[in-house]
């Protein structure tokens, strides 16, 4: 193993050109959580090429030539020989043990206990991020954002491999029946839907018991494959289900839901931003820290707006709603309303916002 270690520290690294993203790397030692694709091995290389090349080691505990054992060994005796003080754990496993160094980086899909590590979550471009890799930022940017969604690597992948390649990349970090789950959930995406749902689904095509799709469905949400959106006031009410991105739409399935497809995007920008959000009926997500409501109409008019906001007074009074913000393609506009302060504002705008 001190063999493979030396070639691994001896070895340069290198990268393409990188795009700045929201999160940065400093002297600090980081958790950094994201799901497969997301950026997190080229976050920390760009890091890395700022330091002393002798003060680093890159590790990728994916090399099918690392014996963890063995690993396990030596890897503290020779970071002391060879005054390492940067490691890097990429695709870290909990079978690995960690050394002492000044500073200690590991990636990975799941979220572990260290008490010393200061937590980093990077999830797949946001609409700004997005824009960073775009050759000019004109009025197809936003087509083209529908086309390639957050994934970074997805720019470099001519578009028809692209779902072979989101393919790919999926089984070879997700297990068959964690696949399945989410093919399900893509089906299912800006809808209601219990894992119960989702096993009663999948028992009829496969031999799975109910503990295993549920552990499973767990694993999708806590690494970040799936979200839930709960229903205000009703904690236990069936929870609304959206994708980590919209890629994976065209990438798992062959059904067309633009509007749903809309839906899943306004609520991954909301994510990003930290903002709590539910849902309710005909409510798409209740922001209760602005007392705002978001609604997602692609190609709303006034007249479709109009009855909209029909559908949900009840809800602007009941909650004192001070905003109602519709989510258009390119429609702007204002309308007058007793209760709420109501807009049209376009998907670029809006997510380039404050």
């Amino acid at each position: 193993m001190e063999i493979l270690l030396e070639e691994l520290y001896k070895t340069d690294i290198n990268i393409e050109k990188f795009h700045t993203r929201k999160l940065f790397l400093d002297e600090k030692s980081y958790q950094i959580n994201g799901i497969t694709q997301t950026g997190k091995t080229k976050l920390v290389k760009n890091y890395l090429l700022g330091l002393k090349k002798s003060s680093y080691l890159y590790i990728d505990c994916r090399d099918l030539r690392i014996d963890k054992e063995s690993l396990n060994k030596t890897l503290g005796d020779f970071c002391t020989t060879n005054k390492i003080s940067t490691l890097v754990l990429d695709n870290y496993s909990a079978d690995i043990n960690i050394v002492n160094v000044a500073q200690l980086l590991i990636c990975s899909e799941v979220h572990y206990k260290f008490d010393f590590l200061k937590a980093l979550k990077l999830y797949p471009l946001d609409y700004e991020e997005f824009l960073a890799f775009e050759y000019k930022y004109d009025s197809t940017a936003l087509n083209h954002f529908f086309k390639l969604g957050g994934f970074p690597s997805m720019h470099k992948v001519s578009s028809d491999e692209r779902a072979l390649f989101l393919q790919k990349a999926l089984k070879n970090t997700l297990s068959l029946i964690e696949i399945d789950i989410l093919i399900f959930c893509t089906k299912m995406m800006a809808q209601k839907i219990s894992p119960y749902s989702i096993y009663e689904r999948l028992k009829h095509t496969q031999k799975i018991s109910k503990d295993k799709l549920y552990s499973s469905f767990d694993m999708l949400c806590s690494k970040g494959y799936i979200h839930q959106l709960q229903k205000v006031g009703h904690p236990k009410a069936i929870r609304k289900i959206y994708l980590c991105d919209i890629s994976l739409k065209s990438a798992l399935t062959i059904e067309k839901q633009f509007n749903k497809l809309f839906e899943n995007m306004i609520y991954l920008e909301l994510l990003k931003s930290a903002k709590d959000a539910f849902y309710d009926e005909n409510i798409d997500f209740y922001l209760p820290s602005s007392d705002e409501v978001i609604l997602g109409m692609p190609f709303a008019d006034e007249r479709m707006l109009f009855k909209k906001m029909e559908a949900i007074e009840a809800f602007l009074f009941t909650y004192q709603i001070k905003r109602v913000t519709a989510i258009t393609m390119s429609t702007e506009g204002r309308m007058s309303h007793p209760l709420s302060d109501v807009e049209m504002v376009p998907f670029d705008i809006w997510a380039l916002g404050d």
